[in-house]
């Protein structure tokens, strides 16, 4: 159970624009509680051309401790830190945000090891498949380096915004490790299919890839929380894909947040 909170409760918040999708404040929330911290996680929903008002404000606010990032505004908040991890200098994004005893902000992406947790879960390990990846916005980039890492045999990388595609190519191709080059929404031929876009959160938006060529051995994983069960990844069960959903990459990577937002991860 999550305590009350009182006037000596810290506090952090997730901000997004939309929030109502968001997972993390109750779970995160009851996390600070099993640990012995008097804290909470709230959710702010603020638009992008407000982010910057938002976040002059919150480093001035006394008891707020962290920031959990959420779609659209991880690349934007990357600016706002003065400190960050190799993967998040690498990526230029961020999901997470602590302020640091001088009152600035240290960040860290860590939307790419919830997702390859998640299918590792499932008993699916990346390692020499090939992978195709649908999005390169801020979760999209964190999967992408997450999957290299993971030793990917090969990575194709499809975005509708070309520029930030290709950026991001050029970044994980410098790296020396697993090839990665540009996708389409042919699924045909990939062991692993990853959707990092916002594809399925409305009604009537159009599935990330074409269902019909994916494999029924492919893995299948996607980042949406709401609904649950999104339509590339009910479609993909139809197969007979092994699946991960959004909820799942969260519950893989809650304690690297909470390790993260406490102080306490390692490196």
């Amino acid at each position: 159970m999550i305590p009350a909170p009182s006037g000596a409760t810290r506090l952090h918040v997730i901000v997004g624009d939309p929030i109502a999708q968001v997972r993390s404040p109750a779970g995160v929330s009851a996390a600070f509680a099993a640990r012995g911290h008097d804290g909470i996680l709230v959710p702010v929903q603020v638009a992008p051309g407000d982010l910057p008002d938002f976040l002059s404000v919150a480093a001035r606010l006394k008891n707020l401790d962290g920031i959990v990032v959420t779609i659209p505004h991880k690349f934007a908040c990357y600016q706002a830190c003065t400190s960050a991890t190799d993967r998040a200098h690498f990526l230029r994004t961020v999901n997470l945000m602590r302020r640091r005893a001088d009152g600035s902000w240290h960040g860290d992406m860590v939307d790419g090891l919830g997702f390859v947790g998640a299918a590792r879960a499932k008993g699916i390990d990346p390692g020499g498949m090939r992978a195709l990846l649908v999005g390169a916005g801020g979760a999209g980039s964190a999967i992408a380096l997450a999957l290299v890492e993971a030793g990917v045999g090969e990575l194709a990388i499809h975005d509708s915004m070309a520029e930030r595609r290709d950026a991001l190519i050029g970044r994980l191709n410098g790296l020396g490790k697993a090839p990665v080059r540009t996708g389409t929404m042919d699924p045909a031929g990939f062991d692993f299919v990853a959707n990092a876009t916002p594809a399925g959160m409305k009604d009537g938006d159009p599935l990330p890839v074409d269902v019909a060529r994916l494999a029924p051995a492919a893995y299948c994983g996607c980042v949406i929380t709401r609904p649950q069960v999104s339509p590339f990844i009910a479609a993909a069960r139809k197969i007979g894909c092994v699946t991960g959903t959004g909820t799942d990459m969260y519950q893989q990577h809650q304690s690297i947040m909470v390790d993260f937002l406490l102080g306490a991860e390692a490196g």
